[in-house]
């Protein structure tokens, strides 16, 4: 099966201020791959790759649905989304990638989105919805950047707080990890300050990592980390990676081609085998069984933890 789709623009809603939400149907009619829950759409943005949460159903689609948060002097795709597009249009994407899936086995799933991170919250919603889990939603936005609250409370209904205020997001936080049955899976999407929050007040109350899954808003909101060094085994070429500079972008820089799309650690492309030092993961893509093998990594949003790092090129 081919990785990439064309897609036709079917419906475009701007309803919400500085949100376009994208109805894309395949461009031959009929139905399209399907989904898990949280899985991302990476489309070509007029010659650069960018990934948006998925937030229509996954089973047995007819139409993938994306919401696009317009960024004022972003890098990414937003301004094309926003001011290229309209109804007609015809767009290239890669298949669905899997990055942000619900657990399965968990006894009940607890949500929590910031702003535009309710996308794949969305997605699990439906999906909570269509096999029955148990789940429940904490969701905090802009007063005049309303987005997907409608799809929430029709998902979620009473098991769905939304609040406009930071203030009331944090209160609510330490009560609302307190009082989970155990087996209860976490999910979070937002910006950085939001899941940092969240997650040292889940580690206060005694919350095993391997319950809390995470999902930021890619590469743009990774703080710049410190400089490493890489060491090249095949050629023993020494790099300096400074901060606020990929590994990716460092070997470019020198000359060093790696395949890559998206340049926000979702779509697999610029994966390089690890062959020595321990690798600093911050992508979307490998599982944690591969983070923990720590043989890989993807050098376009992963650093190192170790003061060097040796890769397999």
């Amino acid at each position: 099966m081919s990785q990439t789709v064309k897609l036709v623009v079917s419906g475009i809603d701007d309803t919400v201020p500085g949100v376009r939400s994208l109805t894309l149907s395949a461009l031959e009619g009929g139905p399209l791959p399907p989904f898990v829950p949280g899985s991302h759409l990476v489309i070509d943005c007029g010659g650069r790759q960018n990934a948006y949460s998925l937030t229509s159903d996954g089973v047995d689609p007819f139409e993938y649905r994306v919401s696009v948060l317009k960024v004022e002097g972003g890098a990414g795709g937003s301004a094309w989304v926003h001011e290229c597009l309209s109804v007609g249009d015809t767009i290239s994407a890669l298949l669905p990638r899997r990055a942000f899936a619900p657990v399965a086995r968990a006894r009940k799933h607890l949500l929590i989105a910031g702003g535009i991170g309710v996308t794949p919250i969305v997605s699990h919603l439906r999906a909570a919805r269509t096999w029955r889990r148990e789940v429940q939603v904490l969701y905090v936005h802009r007063a005049d950047r309303p987005a997907h609250v409608d799809d929430v409370r029709e998902l979620a209904g009473d098991a769905a707080t939304i609040v406009t205020n930071r203030a009331d997001f944090r209160q609510r936080i330490g009560l609302l990890l307190a009082d989970q049955p155990l087996g209860t899976h976490l999910y979070m999407c937002g910006p950085a300050g939001l899941i940092d929050t969240v997650l040292e007040t889940a580690a206060a109350l005694g919350w095993p990592a391997s319950r809390l899954h995470s999902e930021r808003f890619g590469a743009d909101v990774l703080d710049p980390g410190e400089p490493f060094d890489v060491v090249l085994s095949r050629t023993g070429m020494r790099l300096r990676v400074p901060s606020g500079a990929s590994l990716l972008e460092t070997l470019e820089g020198h000359g060093i081609a790696v395949p890559n799309l998206c340049r926000q650690g979702v779509c697999g492309e610029c994966r390089i085998p690890v062959a020595g030092g321990v690798p600093l993961h911050r992508d979307l893509y490998l599982t944690d069984e591969e983070k923990r093998a720590g043989d890989a990594l993807m050098c376009c949003v992963s650093r190192s933890i170790s003061p060097a790092l040796e890769v397999s090129l």
